[in-house]
């Protein structure tokens, strides 16, 4: 079955009126994305905060309609539901049906972090690296969650976790992933010697992706996945948050109180030039805060006083 795809730029305060316009008209799916793809700004965003919805102030949307209608029809159906837009700006184009999710994971491959670490998607070959007995390796469907390891954020996350393993500063530790995801540095820390996990996310999509991948890891014995409103509030040695800069500096009272003293935090998702705001919303609690660049992310770690 083909589609018929509408492309059509958009501003965040037009979203909700284009959206309703479009599922009015018969749209069967309609996905954003960055207008500005490949400027790296503030309003780069890979995850919601807890408890928002964040979109860019310039996106593109793409609406998929049943591939029997025409572009003209699908016009007069958004012109009928939204006359106040000018649709005419948008283009149209004819794609094939397939599985999007399997496309992409087709285009993921394993990927190394740090010494030992190693992220092999489900369809691929484990490397002859990665099958020493020392290599710890998580096997990762994404599916609608984020966190894959093809992020620098998450890079640097499991960068750090692998490090924290090389020094046994992760042996028989309980961690905290906050903002888990897909689940992708709860299993890791698991894989690479932590005795429990507990990831906690916003997103139900997420709870789900971590809870199927740390089943098919076969450590689902040794993950917890909550809602935040679900979460039970303890201390951990190790924390991670691979949020947003924003977030991560208004929920930074609900994060510290998570770390125990003496205890290690990790956070990233920070852009380059927000890591100073990050570590000045943290100075009070924690020592030896060090900010780590990769490409344009930023990681900030530091020690519980």
């Amino acid at each position: 079955m083909a589609f018929l795809e509408l492309t059509i730029p958009c501003s965040l305060e037009q979203f909700v009126r284009f959206e309703e316009a479009l599922e009015a008209a018969g749209a069967l799916s309609v996905t954003m994305s960055d207008a500005h793809l490949d400027a790296v700004d503030e309003q780069a965003i890979f995850e919601p905060g807890v408890g928002e919805t964040p979109l860019w102030n310039e996106m593109t949307l793409n609406a998929l309609f049943d591939g029997s209608r025409s572009s003209e029809d699908v016009l007069a159906s958004l012109n009928a539901a939204d006359a106040s837009v000018d649709w005419s700006v948008g283009t149209f184009k004819i794609i094939a049906d397939q599985d999007w999710e399997r496309a992409w994971m087709d285009q993921y491959e394993p990927l190394k972090f740090g010494l030992n670490t190693w992220i092999v998607p489900w369809n691929s070959e484990l490397p002859a690296e990665a099958a020493v007995s020392s290599a710890a390796v998580v096997r990762l469907d994404p599916g609608l969650a984020f966190g894959s390891g093809t992020h620098p954020t998450t890079a640097l996350c499991l960068e750090w976790l692998d490090t924290l393993a090389s020094a046994r500063a992760l042996q028989g530790e309980r961690v905290l992933d906050f903002g888990c995801g897909s689940g992708i540095l709860a299993i890791a820390a698991v894989k690479l010697g932590a005795v429990h996990a507990v990831g906690v996310d916003n997103d139900p999509q997420a709870i789900i992706a971590a809870r199927d991948n740390a089943e098919r890891n076969e450590i689902s014995s040794f993950v917890d996945v909550y809602l935040p409103s679900e979460e039970p509030v303890e201390t951990y040695p190790i924390v991670v948050a691979n949020i947003l800069a924003s977030a991560l500096i208004e929920l930074a009272p609900t994060i510290t109180s998570r770390v125990e003293a003496g205890g290690v935090l990790a956070m990233s998702g920070i852009l380059e030039g927000q890591e100073d705001e990050v570590i000045q919303a943290y100075s009070a609690e924690f020592k030896d805060l060090k900010a780590t660049q990769l490409d344009d992310w930023m990681r900030v770690t530091g020690t519980r006083r």
